[in-house]
């Protein structure tokens, strides 16, 4: 495989990764939006939707980091490290 077909592939990997980065957000806000209405129209009490708020929020974060700031692997990360063995 060429240099260049390597970088096309990346490329689109990385294209895909924030479509499905969007769409996971998109669901995070319909679905949640959701649930804080029925916890409104049912006459509020105990905030539980806070708790899948929560623990969906650090799972989208995660996804976030890893298709927004985690930089691929390089070949000089590959030498740095064979140096250092």
């Amino acid at each position: 495989m060429s240099e260049e077909q390597v970088r096309h592939e990346e490329a689109l990997r990385r294209v895909k990764a924030k479509r499905d980065l969007s769409a996971h957000a998109v669901v995070y806000l319909v679905v949640n939006a959701f649930l804080i209405g029925m916890w409104w129209f049912n006459g509020q009490g105990y905030f539980w939707p806070g708790w899948v708020l929560a623990g969906w929020g650090i799972g989208l974060v995660l996804n976030a980091w890893d298709v927004l700031l985690r930089r691929p692997i390089t070949e000089q990360d590959v030498e740095r490290e064979l140096r250092r063995m």
